[in-house]
C-alpha cells in the first residue's frame, strides 16, 4: 500500500537541494529553483523556503536583463546587461553558499512574487 505523503529528507539533503535551488539560476535561471520548490520543498521546509527565495530573485534578475535588452535600444542596455548579469551571479553564489551552511538567506532585492 503506498502512501502519498512526501519522505521527509535528511538535513544534508536539505541543505544540498537548498544549495542547488540558488545556483541553478547560473545555469537554468527559474526553472530550476521553480523544480526544487514543487518536487523537493513539499518533503522540507527549509528547502521550500529557500527554493522560493531564490525563484523570486531569479525571476527579478529575468525582468532586470529584460529591461537591460530593451534599453539597449538606446545603448545604456549595453552597459547594465553585465552589471545585472554579475549582481546576480554573485547573489546566486551568496544565497547557495549560505543554504548550504543551513543558514536561511534573504537576498536583500527581490520582487516577492511567489509565496
Amino acid at each position: 500500500m503506498s502512501s502519498n505523503t512526501p519522505q521527509p529528507m535528511t538535513e544534508s539533503d536539505a541543505k544540498l537541494w537548498a544549495m542547488l535551488a540558488h545556483l541553478s539560476g547560473i545555469v537554468i535561471m527559474v526553472i530550476g529553483p521553480l523544480i526544487v520548490m514543487l518536487v523537493f520543498g513539499p518533503r522540507n521546509d527549509f528547502v521550500k523556503k529557500q527554493a522560493t527565495e531564490a525563484l523570486n530573485f531569479q525571476i527579478t534578475i529575468a525582468i532586470g536583463i529584460l529591461i537591460c535588452i530593451v534599453l539597449s535600444f538606446v545603448v545604456i542596455g549595453f552597459i547594465l546587461l553585465p552589471i545585472v548579469m554579475i549582481v546576480g551571479i554573485v547573489f546566486f553564489i551568496i544565497g547557495g553558499l549560505k543554504a548550504y551552511q543551513g543558514e536561511d538567506y534573504r537576498y536583500p532585492f527581490s520582487i516577492r512574487m511567489v509565496k
